[in-house]
C-alpha cells in the first residue's frame, strides 16, 4: 500500500498546481487545432517565412479558397496573425511560442527516427 499511501501526500500538492477547467479546456481546443494536417503544413511554410495566401496555396498546391478558411481556423486560435500590405495580407505565426511548439512537436515525432 505504498503507492496509495503516496498517493494520498501529493494529492493536494497536484490538484493545487492543476490549472483550472477553463484553461485546461482552452489548452484541449488548442491542439485541436494542430489535429488537421493541413493547418500544420500550413504551420510549417510560416516557420519558414512570412507569405500570403496566393503563395502558401502554391506550396501546397491547393486553393487559395482552402488555405484561406484553415488560416481563418488558424488566425482564430491566435496561431497565425495577418498584416496588411496593400491589397494583400501577410500571414506570419503569431509569436514564438507557437514555433516553439511544432519545434517541440516535430522532435517527438522524430524520437527514434535516426
Amino acid at each position: 500500500m505504498r503507492c496509495k499511501h503516496a498517493a494520498e501526500n501529493i494529492r493536494e500538492e497536484i490538484i493545487g498546481a492543476m490549472p483550472g477547467e477553463n484553461v485546461i479546456y482552452s489548452l484541449a481546443d488548442l491542439f485541436k487545432v494542430f489535429g488537421d494536417s493541413t493547418r500544420v503544413r500550413i504551420l510549417t511554410c510560416l516557420q519558414a517565412h512570412s507569405l500570403c495566401v496566393y503563395q502558401i496555396a502554391e506550396i501546397l498546391g491547393m486553393s487559395m479558397s482552402a488555405v484561406s478558411h484553415q488560416l481563418r481556423v488558424l488566425r482564430n486560435a491566435k496561431l497565425v496573425k495577418g498584416v496588411k500590405d496593400g491589397k494583400e495580407v501577410v500571414y506570419s505565426l503569431d509569436d514564438d511560442h507557437i514555433n516553439k511548439i511544432m519545434e517541440c512537436g516535430l522532435a517527438h515525432v522524430n524520437e527514434g527516427k535516426r
